[in-house]
């Protein structure tokens, strides 16, 4: 992280010609030199302290930290004067959330990673491979694995996995209409299908609507374990219920590929999907007075959407898109109906070539999101995103080693969203080689 040593530029809210410790003065006129002793002294104070300005506002004392939240209420009020946060303030509240260790390895496979996530709760990690396997780390126990899982009919990849709420189960889907599911709350590490553990084969498929086959990209545990949610490559949304073991619905979605699914919060009564036909849907399965009938449509990508993680209120969500965006969305937002339709971007195809430069920053005429974030690459797969764990916060790893992370403001407090990539093998903390390393910041 470059900083010019020759003339640092100075939040107005430093420059207070008071003296340091050792006796050196601070000036206050912003175009003067600093000797390289007082810009190192500034460089520490700005990325280490809010502005005085926040501090005043506050009125915290100097050698208490502020909290996150009480900024974000001082600067909505606007007690500093300034409708906004300064570069201290922002330095200051970054620093308390970014990863200052590591990154260091925990695990390394043959193969690439394809898909991962942590649990609810941050204390397991999740990482499928290429090569069959499925690995669980103990997050809290050195990243030790906890359970080894070779997968049962793979084709091709594992395209996506979903822990139990309880954790004791973990569902799996390949490129087929077959998830399966399998027991990780037993003492064996090694889990092999059909040997050591049982993988049973949950068949999406057997649904009186289904004509040909269908390949699985998405599959989501509900809130209480129950059921699944599933989208496939037929443009469907498929519910199962696990207690039942039966499929009980499919719904006619969209108009092209569901690449993620994921139920809204612990009801089960709302489901979110994005589709490579750019569209976010919410579906209220309470509200099904015809077949497919879509509750809302949140329009904003400009390219197929990737993955979508909700908050868990049944109100806001985050999506990644092809269009190298993630959009943060407020379903009060959505519309009944799609009445515009994006801007065509000719002769570009994710998997083989770099976004065009020039459309980078090009926006929907119609983009109904609340936020928009950049700064990662959408290329070669489905990459992912999420909301952190609770209390745990993680970073990144891009294709030229750049950590992406972006801190949503909310009048709760701040949530962190975390730009996930599987490219080249990377997904989450997964190095961006074909030897599927895994990787752990602090």
């Amino acid at each position: 992280m470059g900083y010019a040593m020759s003339k640092l530029e100075l939040d107005p809210n430093l420059r207070d010609n008071r003296q340091t410790s050792d006796g050196a003065h601070v000036r206050q006129r912003h175009d003067e030199d600093f000797d390289i002793d007082n810009e190192i002294f500034y460089l520490i104070r700005l990325r280490s302290e809010p502005s005085e300005s926040t501090r005043k506002s506050t009125q915290a004392r100097r050698k208490i930290p502020i909290s996150t939240v009480r900024m974000l209420s001082g600067r909505e009020a606007n007690c500093s004067g300034r409708g906004r946060f300064s570069l201290s303030d922002r330095s200051y509240v970054l620093g308390r959330y970014l990863p200052v260790n590591g990154p260091w390895s925990v695990d390394r496979m043959d193969t690439r990673a394809y898909v991962s996530q942590f649990s609810a709760d941050g204390t397991l990690f999740i990482a499928g491979f290429q090569g069959s396997h499925i690995r669980i780390y103990d997050v809290d126990n050195g990243w030790k694995v906890r359970k080894d899982i070779l997968a049962k009919n793979l084709r091709w990849t594992i395209t996506d996995t979903s822990l139990a709420p309880n954790q004791r189960h973990l569902v799996y889907a390949s490129l087929s209409p077959i998830v399966n599911i399998v027991n990780v709350g037993t003492s064996t590490t090694e889990s092999y299908a059909n040997v050591t553990d049982i993988h049973d084969g949950l068949d999406f498929s057997l649904h009186d609507d289904v004509v040909y086959s269908f390949n699985i990209f998405s599959v989501k545990f509900s809130s209480d374990g129950r059921e699944l949610v599933a989208g496939s490559s037929d443009c469907s949304i498929y519910v199962y219920d696990l207690e039942a073991n039966k499929l009980t619905s499919r719904i006619p979605a969209h108009s092209s590929d569901v690449n993620t699914v994921t139920f809204a919060d612990d009801t089960g009564h709302l489901i979110y999907s994005g589709s490579d036909d750019n569209l976010c849907k919410v579906w209220d399965r309470r509200c099904f007075t015809t077949k497919g009938q879509v509750a809302g449509v949140l329009t904003g990508h400009l390219e197929g959407v990737t993955f979508i993680d909700s908050r868990g209120d049944g109100r806001y969500f985050i999506s990644n898109g092809k269009d190298q965006t993630i959009k943060m969305w407020d379903i009060r937002k959505m519309s009944s109906t799609v009445n515009c339709f994006r801007p065509r971007i000719s002769n570009w195809d994710y998997r083989y070539t770099q976004y065009p430069p020039d459309k980078k920053y090009m926006k929907h005429p119609s983009d109904q999101s609340l936020a928009t974030y950049r700064g990662h690459s959408v290329l070669r797969t489905l990459i992912r995103c999420y909301f952190s764990p609770a209390y745990r916060l993680v970073e990144t790893k891009l294709k030229d080693w750049m950590a992406i992370n972006w801190l949503l403001e909310t009048a709760a407090g701040t949530l962190t969203i975390l730009c996930l990539s599987a490219l080249h093998g990377m997904a989450e903390l997964l190095d961006g080689n074909s030897q599927g390393m895994v990787k752990s910041l602090t």
